[in-house]
């Protein structure tokens, strides 16, 4: 969802859950790798407070849908309940204290704030959303905000400028963006390989030393007889041999493969396991398989995967991957933001966890990508239904879902760092409102 090789309209490119699948509850008309159990000592104290110059945005929740009643609340959700390119952003702050954290999950809320985060090029050349470099010249020598931690399993990650034709991204900006995820997570997972976003993350993970893990990724397209899968093979193949493994988690071949294969051969509704199903997974598994030959090649080895929509797994793809991610979105779902979290985890256990269960190779699965829409560009799409596109919908979101998610070891990569104004253009709707930043 957040990154496309080639952007082009299509209406069914996001319709996970419109299926007609026997385990989806929800007629919708569109369509999260591990933390230990209890280990939320990073999770504590407020996140970022910022007085004076934000205010604590509207966290009241909106009542359950009634007509999305067919699933209970889950046991997941039970047991815990650079430049100067973004104007605003949203950050997630806990209001709770470590004890309550550990035992009961943590309420979090949304601080907006309307300034400029730029790149630290000096000394002292901080704002209250950029970065301190106390040696201008040593990316690593950022200063730390005491108010961020490390609240999120993983985030889903482009850098500003990767798709083609247009490469606009520089080593500067993903400097930038490194030193501050770093301060909210230790993983992120990019989609694709182009514009050369491997090694500039490889590279900023490098200068600034943090920890962190990155899974790569392969954008391959249906349509094209192999090309952007062979093109972008070739350059995580160079950004692995400069850069070593010890910071990447895996190579994730595909990203929506299977639904945008099934789309163009007979329609989103098309059962992924059935004879056209399975035609587009053997090219999916020849690319995984030769990922995997490349690796060996050079003498490495790295758990190889693929992401897809949650509805859209083939069980022969499940049998051929380490790991799987599939894309979970409520919103999509016509699901209200009070129900979220619990019909997120539900359909994830039901969907993705159970399938890959069944395989002999019972590949790990994790989400990725979850999250909840902050605005719409048009007032038509501003609504799902039950819930509304809005910064109090996200806040209602990451109240239920992330430290539930953090304490019961489910793996996501949340949807996602920042807005991407160039899919709001492409697409509409609430398709470029998604990040816990906001884009100039």
């Amino acid at each position: 969802m957040a990154y496309r090789d080639h952007p082009q309209s299509s209406s069914d490119l996001n319709r996970y859950y419109d299926d007609g699948h026997a385990q989806n509850p929800f007629d919708s008309t569109h369509n999260i790798p591990m933390t230990t159990a209890g280990g939320s000592a990073s999770y504590g104290g407020a996140m970022y407070t910022q007085a004076g110059t934000s205010s604590m945005a509207d966290v009241s929740r909106t009542a359950p849908y009634g007509a999305n009643q067919s699933y209970k609340p889950s046991d997941w959700l039970e047991s815990s309940q650079s430049s100067n390119k973004r104007s605003k952003w949203v950050v997630i702050g806990s209001v709770v204290a470590l004890i309550v954290l550990i035992v009961v999950g943590v309420v979090v809320g949304i601080l907006v704030s309307k300034n400029h985060k730029s790149s630290s090029s000096g000394s002292g050349s901080s704002n209250s959303l950029g970065v301190t470099q106390t040696d201008p010249n040593d990316p690593s020598t950022f200063v730390k905000n005491k108010d961020l931690h490390q609240s999120f399993y993983g985030m889903a990650y482009t850098p500003e400028g990767s798709q083609l034709p247009n490469c606009g991204n520089n080593l500067s900006n993903v400097i930038t963006d490194i030193q501050l995820m770093s301060q909210l997570t230790t993983r992120i997972r990019l989609y694709g390989a182009d514009c050369n976003q491997s090694a500039l993350v490889l590279e900023a993970i490098k200068q600034t030393k943090v920890d962190m893990k990155v899974w790569l990724g392969i954008y391959n397209i249906p349509t094209d007889n192999g090309a952007a899968y062979t093109r972008q093979r070739d350059i995580i193949k160079d950004a692995i041999q400069t850069y070593g493994t010890d910071h990447i988690g895996g190579v994730t071949v595909g990203n929506e493969f299977m639904l945008n294969y099934l789309t163009a051969n007979g329609g989103a509704g098309t059962l992924p396991d059935s004879t056209v199903g399975d035609t587009g997974a053997a090219i999916l598994i020849s690319n995984i398989q030769d990922t995997r030959n490349m690796l060996t090649s050079i003498g490495v080895t790295l758990q190889v995967g693929t992401s897809d929509a949650g509805s859209y797994f083939n069980t022969k793809v499940l049998e051929a991957v380490d790991y799987g991610m599939a894309n979970v979105h409520p919103w999509f779902a016509n699901v209200s933001q009070a129900d979220a979290a619990a019909w997120t985890a539900s359909f994830f256990q039901t969907t993705n966890v159970d399938a890959a269960a069944k395989v002999s190779n019972n590949p790990k699965m994790y989400i990725a990508e979850t999250g909840w829409p902050t605005q719409s560009s048009d007032e038509g799409n501003a609504s799902n239904g039950p819930g509304t596109a809005s910064e109090s919908g996200l806040q209602t979101f990451l109240n239920n879902f992330v430290c539930a998610a953090n304490t019961n070891g489910t793996g996501y990569f949340f949807f996602e760092y920042f807005d991407e104004p160039w899919k709001d253009a492409q697409f509409g709707g609430v398709e470029g409102w998604w990040g816990l930043f906001t884009a100039k």
